[in-house]
């Protein structure tokens, strides 16, 4: 699959931006009108459509042994640690200035918190994706190629939930994405367990325990942007 492939398979998937597209769902960036407010908000939707494309194609890579899909994901790593860069520098310069008032700067913080979530499940993506290389997909049962699609697509929809929560402030999203955390724990033991008793070579059945513990990772990583909305004071929970 080529990168401008992958990239319209995820925004087929989900229906969300790519990386370089205009946001999607959104509220006014930077309520205050701070021009750090508003890149920072910019930068966030930017990361939060590459884990949702990401998260989409690796799934896709995976089930279809396209190889191609790891290479393309890793080429935007460096996108991913250029924005993660980026949204430090903006906190950190505000935060010097003093310019951010109470409510600014614990939006800013939270940002910085939910970054380091951000780049890591964009990694993780990428890991599942890189699977695919080895073939896997060919290796597993009917019901085991199922559960990976379910969790995949749990996966993406929980991640477009938790951009729509940071998008809208909705704190309210946090105890649906905890259902949802839910159900992928436990379509991680019911893969695990339909993985360990398919007499698969042992090489595919540990790659395919670390593929589950990967959609297990993937859903509390949303979890914890959702969290973190809850506690901003704008919040609609709060």
């Amino acid at each position: 699959m080529s990168e401008d492939a992958a990239g319209r398979g995820a925004a087929g998937h989900t229906g969300s931006p790519g990386p370089t597209g205009s946001p999607g769902p959104t509220r006014s960036a930077g309520r205050t009108g701070s021009a750090d407010l508003e890149q920072v908000d910019g930068q966030m939707v930017q990361l939060l459509a590459l884990v949702v494309e990401a998260l989409a194609a690796a799934t896709d890579a995976l089930l279809s042994g396209d190889s191609n899909v790891a290479a393309v994901l890793s080429s935007r790593d460096e996108l991913v640690r250029h924005v993660y860069a980026d949204v430090e520098r903006t906190v950190n310069r505000a935060v010097a200035l003093g310019t951010p008032n109470p409510q600014e700067l614990r939006y800013l913080l939270a940002a910085l918190r939910v970054v380091p979530e951000l780049e890591r499940s964009h990694e993780l993506a990428e890991h599942v994706a890189r699977r695919a290389a080895y073939g896997l997909g060919r290796e597993l049962t009917p019901r085991a190629r199922g559960l990976i699609d379910r969790m995949g697509r749990l996966g993406v929809a929980m991640w477009r939930q938790a951009a729509d929560c940071w998008y809208a402030r909705d704190g309210h999203a946090l105890e649906e994405l905890v259902q949802k955390d839910d159900e992928m724990d436990d379509l991680h033991s019911v893969l695990v367990s339909e993985v360990a008793g398919a007499g698969l070579p042992a090489s595919v059945a540990m790659d395919m325990a670390l593929v589950a513990r990967f959609y297990e990772r993937l859903g509390d990583h949303a979890v914890n942007v959702a969290r973190l909305v809850a506690t901003l004071p704008d919040s609609t929970a709060g």
